[in-house]
């Protein structure tokens, strides 16, 4: 059971309402982490924006779940891990680069870069070195998708966050942590 609050349709105010069916129109379904984030619109509406706009960079879906996928697992997000893995599925992702990112990095060389940096960016808390920096430039990363890299770092780190303190019920098909 979630220990913050899932707005249901039952609890929602009209604000909430609007907000969680539009994201239904869009996906078909609302997320339970939507759900909770729905208790704060504000917050919705701040990682609604966020993530549309983010999806709008340079880093292919594939790259932006491969990333999604190690942070799940590297910061033990169980229902991060399954969504992440219910949607990297949706990407093109096989089950065999799936476990290659939950693992670090990626049978794809360029996009193994951007997962051990995404990786490394959160176990330094952002202080990544130099070097760190140019392997990404050396396997043809532009600064903007080194900036996006970040981005979804951060992203992800939220919901990470949002799904453990909460400990949101999983309304995706469920995955171990390794």
């Amino acid at each position: 059971m979630s220990r913050i609050a899932v707005v249901t349709p039952a609890t929602a105010t009209a604000e909430q309402h609007a907000l969680l069916d539009a994201i239904q129109a869009k996906l078909g379904m609302v997320p339970n982490f939507l759900k909770v984030f729905a208790n704060s619109p504000a917050a919705l509406r701040a990682f609604l924006g966020l993530h549309s706009i983010a999806g709008e960079g340079s880093l292919d879906a594939p790259t932006r779940e491969r990333i999604a996928l190690a942070l799940a697992q590297q910061n033990t997000c169980e229902y991060c891990l399954a969504a992440h893995t219910a949607i990297g599925r949706k990407a093109g992702l096989t089950g065999q680069e799936i476990q290659a990112n939950r693992a670090g990095g990626s049978e794809d060389a360029r996009a193994a870069v951007a997962v051990q940096f995404a990786r490394a960016l959160v176990e330094h808390k952002g202080d990544v070195t130099t070097a760190e920096i140019q392997s990404m430039r050396d396997v043809g990363y532009t600064d903007a998708a080194i900036v996006e890299v970040i981005t979804h770092v951060g992203m992800n780190l939220l919901t990470n966050i949002l799904g453990k303190a909460s400990r949101v019920e999983i309304d995706f098909p469920r995955v171990s942590l390794q």
